[in-house]
């Protein structure tokens, strides 16, 4: 069940991040491209950690965790950017 369901969910996945990727590049407003930035974050570690499990190896698992937190850093450090103009105050 499993060798069917993995190339299926990483289909899924790449389709979801293409689209993403569109309104990363055609987004009306800042906002919106900042939400489609931080979902390709969460749509990418997915793809490792499918990877991950399809490759049957741990390596996957830890670059994830690091795609993570990178992540939600750049999050932050955008978001308080865009309200604020700049990053350390």
């Amino acid at each position: 069940m499993l060798s069917i369901a993995l190339p299926v969910t990483l289909a899924l996945v790449i389709m979801a991040l293409l689209m993403n990727l569109y309104r990363l590049a055609v987004g009306p407003s800042l906002p919106d491209r900042v939400l489609a930035l931080d979902t390709m974050y969460v749509n990418s570690i997915a793809l490792i950690v499918l990877l991950g499990l399809w490759l049957d190896s741990k390596t996957y698992f830890e670059s994830a965790l690091l795609i993570a937190m990178l992540g939600f850093v750049s999050t932050v450090a955008v978001c308080k950017y865009i309200l604020r103009g700049d990053i350390i105050e």
